[in-house]
This record gives C-alpha cells, sequence and structure tokens, in this order.
C-alpha cells in the first residue's frame, strides 16, 4: 500500500487526508497541532469565546483511517521527511508528498504548537484582554483587521477602537462599492481609521504612528498578513520557493521534476487570494491527481480564478464580493455563518 504524508491539517491538508484515506493509500497527517480550525471563525471567539467549540475539531475524530503524528516537520528530501515528535526526531518514508503547511498570523488568530485544550485557553484569554480594554488599537486594515473591528464594535458599545492602516483605504484589493460600504459601516458605529500611517513604536501603553499621530492604547491587536510555513524547505527545497518564501507549483501543483510532491493551499506561490475556499480546492486537485498517478489517468488542472467572497461585519452585516459585485447587507452576514456550519459539518459528521 503506497504511504501518503501530508505536512499541516489545515483546509487543504485536512480535506486532502480525508479523501485520500478511503482510496487504498496508507496516509499520515502530520500537524503541529492536534485540530482542525475554521479560521474564519476566529474572530468571533474573541468577543464569544464560547463560540471555539464550533469551530474545532480534533484530527482524529474526523479521520477513521489515516495515522495522524502531533509534530514539527524540519526537512524534507525526495523521499523521507524528517519530523520532531515530543523532542525527538524520526524520518518518515513517503511515495507521495501533500505539502500545505499553510501559513502563520498574529496571535491570536493563528497558533501552532498547541492541543486543543490550550488554544481555547488563549483565545479565553484574549477574549478578557478585550473585554478590560477600553482603547482597541487595531494595526493592519486588511479584510481581517476590518472583521476583527466590526466583530468588537458591533458587540461591545464602549470601546475605543481605532484602525491604522498603510494603505489609503480599507481592502485595499477589493471592489471600490465593498471597500466604501465597510468604511461607512465602521464609521456609523464609532470606529476610527488612520490612514496612509505606519504604528511602528510604542510609547508607553500607547502607539506612535511614523507620522508622529499617538493613539491612546489598552490592547494592541496585530491584523498586518500572513507568511508561509516554510522553513523545512529551506535545505534541500529552497529553489523551489519564490521570494516570498511560497512554493512554486505547476498547472496540476506538483513542485518542478518531482511528480509526487504536491503543494496546496496558502503555502503555494499561485497569484490569488489566500482564501480558505481556494485552499480547499487546490485539497481536492492534489488528492484527485495522486489518485489519477496511482491509476495512471491524465492529471487535473488547478484553475485559479476569482471567487465569490464573503466578508463578515459583526453576527448580522457583511459584504458578499465578487470582482466588481458587491451585495450588501444581512444576506451575507448570515452566509458566512451557514458556510461555517457547512464546513464544520463535514468534519464532526
Amino acid at each position: 500500500m503506497k504511504k501518503i504524508v501530508i505536512i499541516g491539517g489545515g483546509f487543504a491538508g485536512a480535506l486532502a487526508a480525508k479523501k485520500l484515506e478511503n482510496e487504498n493509500f496508507n496516509v499520515v497527517l502530520i500537524d503541529t497541532k492536534d485540530y482542525f480550525e475554521f479560521t474564519p471563525g476566529i474572530l468571533r471567539t474573541i468577543v464569544k469565546p464560547n463560540h471555539i467549540k464550533r469551530i474545532q475539531v480534533l484530527h482524529k475524530d474526523y479521520l477513521n483511517k489515516a495515522k495522524v503524528i502531533i509534530g514539527e516537520v524540519i526537512d524534507i528530501s525526495d523521499k523521507n521527511i524528517l519530523v520532531k515528535v515530543n523532542g525527538k526526531k524520526k524520518r518518515i518514508s513517503f511515495n507521495y508528498l501533500v505539502i500545505s503547511s499553510g501559513s502563520d498570523y498574529d496571535s491570536p488568530i493563528k497558533e501552532k504548537n498547541l492541543v486543543i485544550s490550550s488554544r481555547t485557553d488563549i483565545l479565553r484569554k484574549s477574549y478578557k484582554k478585550v473585554c478590560r480594554a477600553k482603547n482597541i488599537l487595531i494595526i493592519g486594515g486588511g479584510i481581517v483587521g476590518t472583521e476583527l473591528a466590526a466583530e468588537i464594535a458591533t458587540h461591545y458599545k464602549n470601546k475605543n477602537i481605532t484602525i491604522v492602516h498603510s494603505k489609503p483605504y480599507l481592502m485595499e484589493r477589493q471592489n471600490d462599492k465593498s471597500r466604501k460600504y465597510a468604511e461607512n459601516f465602521l464609521k456609523k458605529i464609532g470606529v476610527k481609521m488612520v490612514f496612509n500611517e505606519n504604528a511602528v513604536k510604542k510609547d508607553g501603553r500607547d502607539y506612535v504612528t511614523d507620522k508622529g499621530t499617538r493613539i491612546k492604547t489598552d490592547l494592541a491587536l496585530f491584523c498586518t498578513g500572513i507568511t508561509p510555513n516554510f522553513e523545512f524547505m529551506k535545505r534541500n527545497f529552497s529553489h523551489h520557493l519564490n521570494e516570498k518564501n511560497q512554493v512554486k507549483v505547476n498547472s496540476f501543483l506538483q513542485l518542478e521534476n518531482h511528480r509526487n510532491i504536491f503543494a496546496a493551499g496558502d503555502i503555494t506561490a499561485i497569484d490569488e487570494e489566500k482564501l480558505a475556499q481556494n485552499a480547499e480546492k487546490q485539497g481536492r486537485v492534489a488528492a484527485r491527481n495522486i489518485i489519477n498517478l496511482e491509476n495512471g489517468r491524465n492529471l487535473k488542472e488547478y484553475k485559479s480564478r476569482p471567487r465569490v467572497m464573503v466578508i463578515s461585519l459583526g453576527k448580522w452585516d457583511g459584504i458578499i464580493t465578487y470582482k466588481n459585485i458587491a451585495l450588501t447587507g444581512i444576506i451575507p452576514g448570515i452566509l458566512k455563518t451557514l458556510i461555517e456550519l457547512k464546513t464544520m459539518f463535514r468534519y464532526k459528521f
């Protein structure tokens, strides 16, 4: 039986493992944490900590045949990987490898090297910090910073919330209607926005921008973007990384000159939004192509294209955006919740 090793249990890796374990393969999922998490739902846990129960599931609970190893991959070669488990190093060989190590983000939005109970504890502590803070600074006005500001501001009426963003407007990669709606929504609920400035230094409890703006701060939350988890590739596979340390792949999600090594999810160098739906699509394609290779079939191409995005602005408002189209109001807010329920239903039942 051929062995497939999957690095990372996020949207791409978890889905690939679930699909491949039923295809007569010996599947090994390696992750630094023992659970799958619906990351887009994390922002709500910062104001409603019990929400965490709805968006997490242990890997062992949704995988029936695959072996789960909780450890950190520190090196890979053409035939095996080196992983550290409980302080000890061990090599694991493979016939196929799926690199879906994902990306890192500032705490508490993402964490590594945690069991589910520790993750819950960290999120509860973040919730308590938000409860105590009167003046909250959000550094970064992309989608995550915008959604986080809306979650806090719609839940609490007595917080002074400020977003500092280095660009001239929020969510700069979105269309004009989406950006303007988000900005107007936040203004109406009292969120202050400082554009074209960077929060560069801390002065006591406050922050000062590169243009000298002082922002009173009891709590600062960083939403400045993702960084790929690529360290284990540096020794033998650095030539497969681009300037952003993302993995370069062909249209079938294979590494060049490695027909048995695939990459999927946030770690790939594919020029598109790093969305959960894109990661899942890549996970499906990588899994299908491994099956096709084993059965002598043609490989399936991954086609990157603009996709519908749902941006939440608290529980009851949001934006559905696609190319130059934007639908705003209560329907997107409800849809975001339905997407979360649908995704977690796949893993819990």
